[in-house]
């Protein structure tokens, strides 16, 4: 493994930065290299006799293509190729669903393979050219020729065929057995609510769009720069998809724009670019439009159901919680909707259930949260809906319930706060001062609300590999084919490198985003920190017992005859923990073997034996304050507070961050964003961000994030969770239920759009 992968130079802090330690707020050192443009994405590597691809999207929801009528288009200056299922390079045909892709399960679209069309703007050809606009405009030239047939892409009018996926095919934990008898306990009950919700589609919208850049190299060997979670998981893909050694594909993705789970799976840009540069022995550039990137997944429209019973006292009796979402023709996409529902809350009779139904669109995807995102809002909208059946406040509601242990099997938590972010988020928001009854505030023209909801989020650790060098002139580089998104993997890693071997931050870099590099997972699943940190942990612990031994070679060395746990690193050096003036710097140990640097390598695997006995999941408490304009259905967020407990917090300020985003993009969900579908075309119309609309600046407004004490060393050796996920889960629901309190209208839908809130529902 070289020093520094060729190509690439990985961010390192600002001179002066000093000695740090996990749990600070610490800037991100990757900041000024985006700020500056010096970072660069993947449509932004630059390439020797580089062609462009623009893809041709079908127009028709489901068919056959009967024809490709390419002239006009190979008229245009500077057009080299139009690729089709006709001429492309071969394809695998065999089923990817079950290999070792550390993605999603299931079969991986493959574009152009054949004639047959799934879904309307499913990639139909790509058009191939001296120059982007020479693609672009003969893209438009091209004219394909269907046999349409029928499609149907209704979800509401179709749950009557949902079905259940087998638990083999969706490679998703299915809904567990159920506990005791949740029906006969829901008709004994004295207080029971009943409801329905729906949630529209939404979209990921990343800043960055998808892109790939294939570089060809004279031997033959592709070096591919690509929007992806995992540049290990896209060299899979192509290896195995197009039947190349791993040794002849490299793929690199130092800096991501954003992706939110649409990076987890291979997009279809990547092996249109690849398919074309096989076939023309040359470099390639595929760069999707705005409008394309809502031609491969998003998060599926669901219709859920819940019913919860209690006793007078609050004590809940039964929960109930089905859920019926869309896929795809192609495969079982399922994520785990109801399972939430008996996680939370602690009642002797739950039953779960989760189907799907299939449709003509492009399969789904895991977006921030999947899951959790709709399950946990009609958990807690239907929570908060059984606090006013019972008049009892909200919060109380779900103190009086909550689960010591795991209600659904009786694990233990590894670690809950639950109860702390509680207590510490509705003090921080005053909710002890909130009146219990409906429109009991109005502040001018606008209805003033409160309300709450409880977040959670599994905690996820898998399996990595860290490799770290100490130079000799005292620089350390740690390495892991890690992903940054955008939520500060290379700050943090640098952070536990730097703080494990004693250095100042400005002294330690972080390798990640290349497929050579050791082993990591997709980043997903808010894993990282608890997989990839403790490997770096890991790997550091594991060169400090080297450094000391190459230090003890001496024989007049004052560390001969001392353990590790007898000396310390700090400032660079190491040094004895009784006489810290008995020092020798970390660079002088590798200078004295007579090398230019010392390596350790380290496997990271996580104790699944004892992290069984335990359910591992992060929690939150969100709070929100809404402010309601009835006459015109405008619903104002103007105070949020989201009290997280995620183990220990290694950045406060990367951390907080996310935790922010999450909220925002909660905010979004519950007010904003939903794709809509033409139903005569089978086609998503407001496919662009001037219609398909998300929160800005003036939708946002104070937002107060709380970390609580927590440290879970059954999830990972560095006591640390994720807080990717949790950020998001129940924003929606907290908003939904602050727009109850301040107008008595229950809406049941997102997102919760003026004309809902005029109307007084769904």
């Amino acid at each position: 493994m070289t020093d520094l992968i060729q190509g690439l130079n990985p961010p390192v802090a600002e001179p002066g930065t000093g000695q740090v330690a996990t749990g600070t707020d610490v800037k991100r050192i990757d900041g000024r290299a985006k700020v500056t443009g010096a970072a660069r994405y993947a449509a932004e590597h630059p390439a020797e006799n580089l062609l462009y691809g623009v893809v041709v999207s079908s127009t028709v929801a489901r068919g056959r293509i009967l024809d490709i009528d390419a002239f006009d288009a190979m008229q245009i200056e500077g057009v080299v190729e139009v690729m089709s299922h006709l001429n492309r390079p071969k394809m695998r045909s065999v089923d990817l669903a079950y290999k070792d892709m550390t993605a999603p399960p299931g079969s991986p679209f493959r574009p152009l393979y054949d004639e047959e069309v799934f879904y309307s703007g499913q990639p139909v050809a790509l058009v191939l050219a001296e120059s982007f606009e020479a693609a672009r405009r003969a893209a438009a030239l091209v004219r394909v020729r269907y046999d349409e047939e029928e499609y149907d892409t209704r979800l509401t009018a179709n749950l009557a065929r949902a079905y259940k996926p087998l638990p083999l095919r969706a490679g998703v934990e299915p809904p567990p057995p159920d506990k005791g008898d949740a029906d006969k306990a829901y008709q004994a009950a004295p207080v029971k609510i009943e409801a329905e919700f729906y949630h529209g589609i939404e979209h990921h919208n990343p800043l960055e769009l998808f892109a790939s850049t294939v570089i060809h190299g004279a031997d033959g060997h592709l070096t591919i720069y690509d929007k992806t979670q995992s540049s290990q998981n896209s060299r899979w893909y192509v290896s195995h998809v197009f039947g190349l050694s791993k040794n002849k594909v490299t793929v690199r993705n130092p800096y991501v724009g954003g992706a939110f789970g649409s990076g987890l799976r291979p997009q279809y840009q990547l092996a249109l670019a690849v398919m074309a540069s096989l076939r023309l022995k040359r470099s390639v550039r595929v760069t999707l439009t705005r409008q394309q990137m809502f031609s491969f997944g998003h998060r599926p429209e669901t219709v859920q159901w819940v019913k919860l019973a209690a006793e007078r006292d609050g004590t809940l009796r039964a929960i109930r919680h089905d859920a019926v979402a869309e896929t795809s023709q192609m495969e079982d996409y399922v994520e785990n909707v109801v399972n939430w529902s008996g996680l939370l809350y602690a009642c002797d009779n739950i039953k779960l259930g989760y189907q799907l139904v299939k449709l003509d669109l492009s399969t789904p995807m895991d977006m921030r949260a999947p899951g959790a995102a709709h399950g946990m809002h009609a958990l807690e909208v239907a929570m908060d809906e059984l606090s006013y059946a019972l008049k009892m406040d909200p919060l109380a509601l779900r103190l009086k319930n909550y689960a010591e242990r795991c209600p659904i099997d009786d694990k233990p938590y590894s670690s809950k706060e639950l109860r702390a972010c509680y207590e510490q988020g509705a003090e921080r928001f005053g909710w002890s001062q909130r009146p219990l009854a409906p429109r009991s505030r109005k502040e001018g023209a606008e209805w003033v609300g409160w309300g709450m909801a409880t977040g959670a989020w599994d905690a996820l650790q898998m399996f990595a590999r860290a490799s770290a060098v100490m130079h000799a002139d005292g620089r350390l580089v740690v390495s892991s084919a890690a992903t940054d998104i955008g939520t500060g993997t290379y700050t943090v890693m640098a952070m536990i490198a730097a703080e494990t071997m004693g250095l100042p931050l400005e002294r330690v870099s972080f390798q990640l985003g290349d497929s050579t590099l050791p082993v990591a997972p997709v980043e997903g699943g808010s894993s990282h920190v608890a997989t990839v940190g403790s490997a770096v942990a890991g790997v550091c612990e594991k060169l400090q017992l080297t450094l000391l031994r190459h230090a003890q070679s001496d024989p007049d060395s004052p560390f001969r005859d001392k353990r590790l746990k007898e000396v310390e690193f700090a400032g660079g050096v190491m040094r004895l923990k009784k006489d810290p003036h008995t020092f020798i710097s970390l660079g002088a140990i590798v200078r004295r073997t007579g090398r230019e640097r010392l390596e350790e390598k380290y496997l990271m695997l996580p104790n699944m034996l004892k992290q069984r006995k335990f359910r591992r999941m992060v929690h939150s408490a969100v709070f929100v304050e809404v402010r309601v304009d009835e006459e015109l259905g405008i619903v104002r967020v103007t105070r949020v507070v989201s009290a997280v407990a995620a183990g220990r917090i290694m950045n406060t300020k990367t951390a907080g961050s996310q935790i922010v985003g999450g909220v925002v993009w909660g905010i979004s969900q519950a007010l904003h964003e939903e794709s809509h579908i033409d139903h005569r075309f089978g086609r998503f119309m407001n496919h662009n961000l001037s219609e398909y609309h998300v929160a800005v600046n003036a939708d946002i407004h104070d937002i107060d994030v709380i970390f609580v004490e927590e440290d879970d060393r059954i999830v990972s050796r560095l006591g640390a969770k994720g807080v990717g996920e949790i950020g998001l889960v129940s924003v929606a629901a907290a908003v939904s239920n602050a727009i109850y309190h301040a107008t008595g209208k229950r809406i049941r839908s997102t997102p919760i759009t003026p004309d809902k809130v005029l109307a007084g529902g769904p």
